[in-house]
């Protein structure tokens, strides 16, 4: 059973940073996209990034993210990061990892693996 553990959320002032980490226990073909989605108080759950292992592609939600957010790989820590920028009080939100057999899985929320989650909020 793949375990996905986030780490990295806290509060922060609107317009600062933050950088969230997805370590996976194991990689293995059902791991082989990882991404990140959100869910605010009363909001249903928001597709924000996700990558692959092999080639390093990646997707992102323009609305959400509109150039401010990152998704990057460490291939030997099987860690997925997400570099937050430019925060604002509308990115608060209980921020939760994701990990399926491809990105258009996980894009979709079809992940077969889910990470607990980490609350990000951001004070205007």
């Amino acid at each position: 059973q793949v375990q996905l553990v986030e780490s990295g959320g806290g509060l922060v002032q609107a317009g600062g940073s933050l950088r969230l980490s997805c370590a996976a226990s194991e990689r293995t073909s059902s791991t082989y996209a990882m991404g990140w989605f959100r869910q605010a108080p009363g909001k249903e759950r928001e597709f924000v990034a996700a990558l692959n292992w092999g080639g390093g592609g990646t997707t992102y939600n323009p609305d959400s993210v509109k150039g401010r957010f990152t998704i990057s790989r460490d291939y030997a820590k099987n860690t997925v990061y997400l570099q937050m920028n430019f925060l604002n009080p509308e990115d608060t939100a209980v921020y939760l990892c994701a990990a399926g057999n491809s990105l258009l899985t996980v894009r979709s929320g079809q992940g077969d693996y889910w990470g607990q989650g980490t609350q990000v909020t951001v004070s205007s």
